[in-house]
Formats: C-alpha cells, structure tokens, sequence
C-alpha cells in the first residue's frame, strides 16, 4: 500500500500539507501549522441554563383522539416539556405529585377524560400548589385546522396576555402560572435560539381563549398556527391537586347540569301538557251537569253537549256515548 501511495504521490502531497513555517516572533523561535481549518466562532454570549422549569404533559385513560393530537401539540410546541403513560382512573390525583417528582419535573399539564366526551385540564405547580382545574372545550389542533401559519420547532415564544388578568385577583394567579408553564426557558439544550411566534390567553364570556400565531417578519403580521381551546375555569387550590380552595367559579356550568337542564326543559313541557289534559278532562266533566234551556222548544232542557277526544286510558267517556247515541241529560242519569 506504501509503494502505491509513492507511485501516485500522494505521501508527497501529504508532506506537502504538513510543512511547517517557522518564524521568530519576540526572540522565541515558534512553529505553525499551514494547514487549512476551519475553526467554529463562538456566540457573542456564552448563556448558562439556569431556569431549570420541566413540564409533565400526560393524561388518564379514556381519552379521544382530538385529546390525544392536542397533547402531542403542545408537546411539540413546549421543548422543555416531557411525557409519560395514561394514569389509571381508580389512582388518587396527589400520585401525580410522586409522578413529577420520579421525572424531575416542577410543573404539571394533566388532562382528566370523563364519560369519553368531558375533558378536564389541571395546571399545577408541583409539589407545593396552587393549582387550577378546567374545562377544555373547543378543541382543534394542528391536523385540524390546517391554517397557513408556520413556525420553527423549539423556539421561544412571546406571551401575550389580555388587560383583564391584572383586574382581578385569581386572574393574576392564573397569569403567574401560565407564564411558568408556556414559557421556553433560556438556553434550553432544546430550544431553538429564536422567537418566532406569540402564545395569546383572551378572556372573554368568563372563559381563557388560547391562541398560537406565527410573527411575519416582513411587514410585522401575525398569522394562526394552532392549536386552539378554551379553558373555562372551575377552582383553584392552594396546594398541588387538592388542598383548601382559593376560587370557585359561580359561573361555572358542569357539563351533566347542562345536560340535565336540556332533558328537564323538555321534560317540564311534556308536564304541562299532561296537567292540561287531566284539567281538561276534569272541565268537561264538570260540564255535564250544566243544563241549558233551550229557546225554540219552551219548557224542554237540553244538555249542554261539547265535542270531546276520546283519550286513551279513559274507558268509555262521553265522547263514547256521543257515537252510540246515548244522549240522554245528567238529571236523567242521576233519577233511580
């Protein structure tokens, strides 16, 4: 192999690459290398990750696909957030806390399914509190929605909060924890050292609306990304799911009270209804034993006769005797 290397030169062109240049510099004799390297410049600031802020995204079983694609979402939208397997139903909420402590995690997205339709998001600073239970509805996610807006994976997103969560005081709690949890820590070894899009939380109609949009740099736009929902808040406690409540939401609606207002509603109809019946029945009953006068033949009495349904249930009711002809007046009934 030696002898062919010689034979096509290429030991020389070797030699040739590792000629060293010596020069004298300050009276001391130095060599260099005169080789060509390419050599990696350095960052203008060397950062230290110092927010060492770990997410814990995982839900229960039970859930839906839609529920499923979200938390793959905000997983890929959070680097600094990791995952872990469906908790079972029967477990207690404060294993949870045992969860995060085994993955090194201080914050929690847990996402509660009930009855395969109801789903349920807790936010929670674990292991010392507070913490706060949704009702997520109005999903769509990034398959769904399809929307024009792209942005890098990993980068550092702004906040954007509405005026509202300064006004009241719960509001700012909620605020606090969301910027805890949303928020990429700098110089994560997974993010992206970029700021591209913005996370909005709007309160309107008593619920958070989130929202996920991509920054235009060219003429400073914002376009849609997704996902999307919105949380309506139901309690806040004090420590880590579970502890003494903070807030509770007077104008919370459980999905079952929604549900069972509708049924009750036309239930209530269907009441109403038979009430008007039985008083019907009871007023016609009640008529028969009116008698009026008749004014062509003087001195003769005619039963007060009204047409009637025959309703079933009732045996044979006037309306019965209407159609065999026994029209026959109730003092004559009432004679032995």
């Amino acid at each position: 192999m030696a002898a062919y290397k010689r034979k096509r030169g290429l030991s020389g062109l070797a030699d040739k690459k590792a000629k060293k240049v010596k020069f004298v510099a300050d009276g001391d004799e130095e060599e260099q290398d005169e080789n060509n390297e390419i050599t990696v410049v350095p960052p203008v600031s060397m950062g230290k990750w110092t927010n060492k802020e770990r997410v814990l995204i995982f839900s229960s079983r039970g859930i839906n696909f839609r529920t499923r694609h979200l938390m793959q979402d905000l997983r890929t939208m959070m680097p600094h957030s990791k995952a872990d397997t469906k908790m079972d139903r029967k477990d207690k909420l404060l294993v949870i806390n045992e969860v995060c402590e085994i993955k090194n995690c201080n914050k929690c997205l847990f996402f509660e399914a009930k009855k395969k339709q109801d789903l349920y998001m807790w936010i929670s600073n674990s292991p010392h509190g507070p913490s706060a239970k949704f009702l997520v509805q109005n999903i769509h996610t990034l398959a769904e929605l399809k929307m024009t807006g792209n942005c890098l994976k990993g980068s550092r997103p702004l906040l954007s909060f509405d005026p509202k969560f300064d006004s009241e005081p719960h509001y700012a709690l909620l605020k606090e924890l969301f910027i805890q949890t949303f928020s990429t820590p700098r110089y994560h070894p997974k993010s992206q050292p970029f700021v591209d899009h913005v996370l909005t939380f709007t309160i309107a109609d008593n619920r958070i609306w989130f929202r996920n949009y991509q920054i235009i740099e060219e003429d400073a736009s914002l376009v849609e990304v997704g996902p999307r929902f919105v949380l309506n808040l139901i309690k806040i406690f004090q420590g880590s799911f579970g502890g003494p409540t903070l807030y509770e939401n007077p104008n919370f609606k459980s999905p079952n009270m929604v549900t069972w207002g509708a049924f009750t509603f036309c239930g209530l109809g269907s009441i109403l209804f038979h009430v008007f019946v039985r008083t019907t029945i009871k007023f016609h009953k009640a008529d028969l034993s009116v008698v009026i006068p008749d004014e062509v033949l003087q001195g003769e009495e005619t039963p007060a006769v009204r047409p009637h349904r025959h309703f079933a249930g009732q045996g044979q009711g006037f309306s019965g005797r209407l159609q065999q002809g026994h029209l026959v007046s109730v003092k004559q009934n009432n004679e032995p």
